[in-house]
C-alpha cells in the first residue's frame, strides 16, 4: 500500500530545533518529483511553507527562510525539514505531500498525496 508518513514533531522552547521527516512509501519515484512541507494551525488555512523540485531548487515561505531547510534524499525517497530558531508562531500542525507526477513548480502548487500531519509546538 502507497502511502506518505511524516514523523518528528514535539514540543520545543523557543529558539530550539526540530528535524521533521517524510517517507513516501510505495511511490517509487517520489523524489523526482515535487515534494513540498505545510502547516496548519486551526481556524486558518493550510499553507505551503516550503519546496523542492526534481532537480533540488527550493522554495521557502517568508517567515520561514532562513531558518528552515528542506531536503531530500532520492534513494530513500525521503522529505526533511530541519528547522531551527523556532518560535512560537511556528506552532501548528506539519504535513509532507508529494506529487510525482510534477517535476517543477513546486511550490504553492497542488499536491495529491499527504502525509497524516505531524504536530510541532514551541512555548515561549
Amino acid at each position: 500500500e502507497a502511502q506518505v508518513v511524516a514523523s518528528g514533531g514535539g514540543s520545543v522552547s523557543d529558539g530550539g530545533s526540530l528535524r521533521l521527516s517524510c517517507q513516501a512509501s510505495g511511490y517509487q519515484y517520489a523524489a523526482a518529483g515535487c515534494m513540498g512541507w505545510f502547516r496548519q494551525v486551526p481556524g486558518k488555512e493550510r499553507e505551503q511553507i516550503a519546496a523542492i523540485d526534481s532537480e533540488g531548487s527550493l522554495s521557502y515561505e517568508d517567515s520561514v527562510r532562513g531558518r528552515f531547510t528542506i531536503s531530500k534524499d532520492k534513494a530513500k525517497n525521503a522529505l526533511y525539514l530541519q528547522m531551527v530558531s523556532l518560535k512560537p508562531e511556528d506552532t501548528a500542525m506539519y504535513y509532507c505531500a508529494i506529487e510525482p507526477d510534477r517535476r517543477f513548480g513546486c511550490y504553492k502548487s497542488e499536491y495529491n498525496y499527504w502525509g497524516q500531519g505531524t504536530q510541532v509546538t514551541v512555548s515561549s
